[in-house]
């Protein structure tokens, strides 16, 4: 059993009682290794997390996305070509949607301090937030989580050196607030299930 594993069957944050308790005010803020940061603010945010061993399993979950919702035979979005497998196996149909149910892609990267999802016109093309499924799946791997959005950026650069992508935009917000919240304001609400596949 992976450590990734191990620590997602196992953690449950700490309640801020608790938190007080162990440690002064004074004493600096434990730093949290980026996949617990990233996990823990993406869950904080309404995002669904599933944890895959390999690709099989990425494969049934999937399918247990599918019955969950009854998304069976229903129009989907996807621009990623290496997802056309997934979406072909269970005959849903994604050439030239008219109304599809959700969006599949894959993103740039994972971002751990405000547990958001990075996309680029790789993924999304040219559509705004507002312009995608209210329903989402991302199919992602544990390589790509990182601390921060500046980092997610140098990484962008780094791996398309010339053919650089556009649209840049990170997703944050998986449930509709409950109450008048002005962090959300400007900001469409997704509900996103992410397949995270064990790749360290």
């Amino acid at each position: 059993m992976s450590l990734f594993k191990k620590f997602f069957s196992s953690y449950k944050p700490a309640s801020d009682d608790d938190k007080d308790s162990e440690q002064s005010q004074f004493l600096p803020e434990v730093s949290m290794a980026v996949d617990e940061e990233f996990i823990y603010h993406f869950k904080k945010n309404g995002g669904k997390f599933i944890y895959c061993e390999n690709k099989k399993e990425i494969g049934e979950q999937f399918e247990n996305i599918l019955e969950e919702n009854d998304w069976f035979e229903n129009e989907v979005l996807c621009f990623d070509p290496t997802l056309f497998e997934l979406l072909e196996e269970n005959k849903l149909p994604y050439e030239k949607p008219t109304n599809p149910t959700f969006l599949l892609a894959s993103c740039e990267n994972l971002i751990a301090e405000e547990g958001s999802i990075l996309f680029s016109s790789k993924q999304i093309k040219q559509l705004k937030p507002f312009e995608l499924p209210v329903n989402i799946i991302v199919v992602a791997t544990t390589s790509q989580i990182l601390r921060a959005k500046s980092d997610g950026l140098s990484a962008i650069k780094k791996k398309y050196e010339r053919d650089y992508p556009t649209n840049i935009t990170t997703i944050k917000y998986f449930e509709k607030a409950k109450e008048e919240d002005f962090t959300q304001y400007g900001s469409s609400a997704k509900n996103l299930y992410l397949l995270l596949l064990e790749d360290l």
